[in-house]
């Protein structure tokens, strides 16, 4: 099976897992492969084994596949890839080496976390998008040991605008039943943009770009009642499982919209078959000599489509946690078992509002 029908794979399994049919949401199973794949990149034995049954990749196929995946995707019209490692802890130079389009930086200590790495990776994650995700889908806590990031950014113009005259409140029912007028844009496009897919109805909207290397948007249609794990398979599928339209022409009725999208993956990557690499005792040999265990998997996603053209973005973080047993917690006791004062200031300057004295000998409450 090939990267590209891999990553395909995850797209249908994690939709099964992700894709309510009464709800809203976008997802980027390429910057979820991706940045699984940097981390696979550094397992080893039975973790290893694990990933790439997932990914289709592990150790240094993973590094070549993110390598390479992530540079045809840079090459494209309107599309942006970056992927950063911070760590506190000495990463070893091969899996440094064997992602040479990574950047690699120091991730502070668990005090320094609330005086500048947050802020830092937020403003990393600002960068890489164009300033369509604003901040790192997960706040720091001080538990990571180590930080892996990615983004992808699009931006790209319709190969045939919209006209925004012809745009005009037409009805819309959603999943609830309820119908409601939405901002729906009109245009005639040509038969071969149109398909079908086992009931499933694609439209292809092609972007400015050079040939094959420009971006394409695909809406899929399905019938009343299906979900999107049913549904948004078709939008990939084949030439040999594409049936045509039987028309000329096709008038196209595309509401105008906006997702953002922000979900924990760290269960949905155990469901998927992950396990081993997301608790204690996983086997990341390959990326430093501490015992790291994948602690948290989260994505923030976004897609806005209007009569101009696609806006997209998407970041996912992946934290990993040393695996050995915590340091048991240095415990101060204090009793007040004796006769103690209480003060209680005011003011900047702490002047004295209230002092007195617990002896015990008077009354109590």
């Amino acid at each position: 099976m090939t990267g590209t029908e891999r990553i395909r794979e995850l797209a249908r399994d994690w939709l099964g897992l992700v894709g309510a049919a009464d709800r809203d949401f976008v997802v980027s199973p390429v910057g979820l492969w991706l940045a699984l794949g940097a981390v696979a990149s550094g397992a080893r034995g039975e973790t290893g084994g694990e990933l790439r049954g997932l990914l289709g990749v592990d150790g240094g196929a993973a590094a070549e596949a993110v390598t390479r995946v992530g540079r045809r995707l840079s090459d494209g019209d309107g599309v942006a890839v970056a992927t950063g490692v911070w760590s506190r802890l000495s990463v070893l130079d091969a899996f440094r080496r064997g992602l040479p389009d990574v950047s690699f930086g120091l991730l502070p200590g668990p005090g320094d976390v609330s005086r500048g790495a947050q802020a830092a990776l937020d403003a990393w994650v600002r960068r890489a998008t164009g300033g369509r995700i604003g901040s790192l889908p997960l706040v720091l806590d001080g538990s990571e040991d180590l930080v892996l990031l990615n983004a992808l950014a699009l931006k790209a113009a319709w190969a045939r605008p919209f006209p925004a005259q012809l745009t005009h409140d037409e009805p819309f029912t959603d999943a609830h039943g309820v119908t409601r007028p939405e901002p729906t844009m009109r245009q005639r496009i040509p038969v071969r943009q149109v398909w079908y897919v086992d009931g499933v109805t694609v439209v292809e909207l092609p972007c400015k770009g050079k040939g094959g290397d420009a971006v394409r948007v695909r809406c899929a249609l399905g019938p009343e009642g299906a979900g999107p794990a049913e549904v948004l398979p078709a939008a990939w599928a084949g030439p040999g499982e594409r049936r045509p339209v039987a028309a000329d022409a096709v008038d196209l009725a595309l509401p105008r919209f906006g997702l953002r999208t922000r979900i924990d993956a760290h269960a949905q990557v155990a469901a998927l078959g992950v396990r081993r690499a997301l608790r204690p005792g996983a086997d990341f040999s390959g990326i430093c000599a501490a015992d790291l265990h994948v602690s948290k998997v989260v994505q923030e996603a976004l897609v806005e489509i209007a009569e101009e053209g696609v806006e997209a973005a998407a970041a996912t973080a992946v934290t990993m946690t040393r695996s050995a047993a915590p340091r048991p917690l240095a415990i101060e006791r204090v009793a007040f078992d004796r006769p103690f004062g209480v003060a209680v200031p005011a003011g900047a300057d702490d002047l004295p509002l209230f002092v007195g004295w617990r002896a015990g000998t008077g009354s109590r409450i």
